[in-house]
C-alpha cells in the first residue's frame, strides 16, 4: 500500500461483505420459497424478501465500487484523497440509509407516505428520503474523486472510472421522476436500470479491471490503455440505443423494436473484448504474480459476464424470441449469471487484491479462495441453466400452449428445486470466501506475533 487514504477502503470493503452475506442468504431464502411457496409466507412474504435480494444486491455492488474507487484513484492519481472525513462521512449516510430502507421494507412502516414509505418501483422502492440520502452520498463521493483526480496524475483508468461514476450518479436522478402514465414510467424507469448495468456500470468494470489486470500482469499501461478505450467505445455504442430492447412491450413507438434488436446484438461485443482483454494481458504478462486468487477471480469475472451478460443477453434480445420469452424465467437465467459474472465478480476480484495490501500481510487463504469461486461460480452457471431450462419450457407451455401461469409453475417444481441446490452451493461458496479474505493462515499470525517479538536492529 502506498498511500495512506487507501485505508479508506478497507471500511467500504466490510460493509460490502456484511451485505453481500444478507443478499445471497435472502436468495436461498426466496429459492425455497419456489419449492415450498407457503414458507415464512407471514413472517417474510416473498415480495419482502425480492425487495431485500434485489436491493442489497444493488447496494453492495456499489459500496463495493466506491471502496475500489478509494482504493486505486490514490495510486493512479499519485496523491492521497482530497477529504478522508468526507469519505467516512459518506458511508455512514448509505449505511444509514440502508437500515432506513430495510426497517421499512420489513416493517411496512409509513405505508402511503411519500416521503417515508416505500415506493412500488421495482429495484427503486427505497423511500424518498433514503433516494436524497444516496444523491447527497453520491456528490461527496464525487467530489472526493474528482478533486483528487484533478489534483494529481491523470490516466485513462482514473478518466474512465470517473466517468461511469458521474454517469451513475446523473442516471439515478430519473429515480425521483415517477410519472402516472405507466408506459412513460416504464421508459424512464429504463433510464435507471438499464443504463446503469448496462452503460455507466460498465464502465466502471472495465477501469477497475483494467487495474487489475495492470498490477497482476506486468504489462505496460500503453497497452492496457488503448485496449479499454476500445471496449468503452463499444459499450456506449451499443448500450445506450441498446435501451430499446425494454421498450419492446410497453407501449412505445414500433420502431423500438428493431433499433433494439439491432443495438442490444452489439452489446454482446464489449464483454467479449473485456474476456479476450483480460486472458490476452495475462499471456502477454507472463508474470507469476504472488496473489493468484485475484487473478482467478479477474479471468473469472471476464468470462461470465460475456456468458452471462452477453451470450444469455443475446439469446432473449432479438424482438421476435423477445414476445415469447420475456418476462419468463429465462430472464432471471440471464440476470443472475450477468450480475455474478460481471459485477459480483468483479468487486470479489477486487478484495482478493487490496485486502492483503491494505492489511499488510501476503495474500493468504488462497486455495480457499480460489475454492471459493469454483463453488460459487460452479453453483452459478448450474443455476443458469437450470433457470434456463425452465424459462425453455415455461415459454412453451405458458406462451404456445396458453396454459395456466400457476399451472405451468407446477411443473417446474424439479427444476426450482435444482436452482435452490445450486443457490446452497453459492451461500456456502460466498462464506467460504469471507472466512478466505478476512481470517489470515494461523502460520501468518503466529509470523506477525514473532516479527513484532523481535526487535528491529
Amino acid at each position: 500500500m502506498k498511500y495512506q487514504t487507501q485505508k479508506i477502503a478497507l471500511a467500504y470493503f466490510f460493509v460490502a461483505i456484511a451485505l453481500f452475506a444478507i443478499q445471497v442468504s435472502a436468495g436461498l431464502i426466496l429459492g425455497w420459497i419456489y419449492v415450498d411457496p407457503n414458507f415464512l409466507s407471514d413472517l417474510l412474504p416473498f415480495n419482502v424478501a425480492r425487495m431485500l435480494h434485489s436491493n442489497a444486491l444493488i447496494v453492495w455492488l456499489l459500496t463495493g465500487f466506491m471502496g475500489c474507487a478509494y482504493f486505486l484513484v490514490p495510486e493512479e492519481a499519485e496523491r492521497e484523497i482530497h477529504s478522508p472525513k468526507l469519505a467516512y462521512l459518506q458511508l455512514l449516510i448509505l449505511v444509514v440509509g440502508t437500515l432506513g430502507a430495510v426497517l421499512t421494507y420489513v416493517t411496512n412502516a409509513f405505508e402511503g407516505n411519500m416521503l417515508l414509505g416505500k415506493q412500488g418501483r421495482e429495484f427503486l422502492e427505497q423511500p424518498l428520503w433514503v433516494k436524497i440520502g444516496i444523491v447527497v452520498a453520491a456528490l461527496i463521493f464525487l467530489y472526493n474523486l474528482t478533486m483528487t483526480i484533478l489534483a494529481g496524475r491523470k490516466t485513462a483508468i482514473s478518466n474512465i472510472l470517473l466517468l461511469g461514476l458521474w454517469g451513475l450518479a446523473l442516471c439515478f436522478l430519473f429515480a425521483f421522476y415517477n410519472p402516472g402514465n405507466l408506459a412513460l414510467d416504464k421508459q424512464y424507469w429504463w433510464f435507471v436500470v438499464h443504463l446503469w448495468v448496462e452503460g455507466t456500470w460498465e464502465l466502471i468494470m472495465a477501469a477497475i479491471l483494467a487495474f487489475l489486470m495492470l498490477k497482476l500482469t506486468g504489462v505496460d499501461r500503453e497497452i492496457v490503455e488503448k485496449w479499454l478505450y476500445i471496449i468503452v467505445a463499444t459499450a456506449l455504442f451499443s448500450g445506450i440505443l441498446g435501451t430499446g430492447h425494454h421498450y419492446y412491450w410497453i407501449g412505445t413507438p414500433g420502431y423500438w423494436q428493431w433499433i433494439g434488436s439491432i443495438f442490444s446484438s452489439l452489446e454482446v461485443v464489449p464483454f467479449f473484448g473485456m474476456m479476450a482483454f483480460a486472458f490476452v494481458m495475462v499471456w502477454k504478462g507472463r508474470r507469476d504474480h504472488a496473489n493468484k486468487a485475484a487473478l482467478l477471480w479477474s479471468l473469472g469475472c471476464a468470462t461470465l459476464a460475456f456468458f452471462g451478460a452477453g451470450v444469455w443477453g443475446f439469446m432473449h434480445t432479438l424482438h421476435p424470441v423477445n414476445y415469447y420469452t420475456h418476462g419468463t424465467q429465462i430472464t432471471a437465467a440471464h440476470g443472475h449469471l450477468a450480475f455474478f459474472g460481471a459485477y459480483v465478480s468483479l468487486n470479489l476480484a477486487m478484495f482478493s487484491y487490496a485486502l492483503p495490501l491494505l492489511k499488510g500481510r501476503d495474500p493468504y487463504n488462497q486455495v480457499l479462495n480460489m475454492a471459493s469461486f469454483w463453488l460459487m461460480s460452479g453453483g452459478m452457471v448450474f443455476m443458469t441453466f437450470t433457470l434456463t431450462f425452465a424459462g425453455a419450457v415455461q415459454t412453451h407451455l405458458q406462451r404456445v400452449m396458453g396454459m395456466n401461469y400457476m399451472e405451468v409453475q407446477d411443473q417446474l417444481w424439479v427444476f426450482y428445486a435444482m436452482r435452490f441446490c445450486s443457490g446452497v452451493a453459492v451461500v456456502l461458496g460466498a462464506l467460504l470466501y469471507i472466512y478466505a479474505v478476512l481470517v489470515p493462515r494461523r502460520e501468518v499470525i503466529s509470523q506477525a506475533s514473532h516479527a513484532d517479538a523481535v526487535p528491529a536492529e
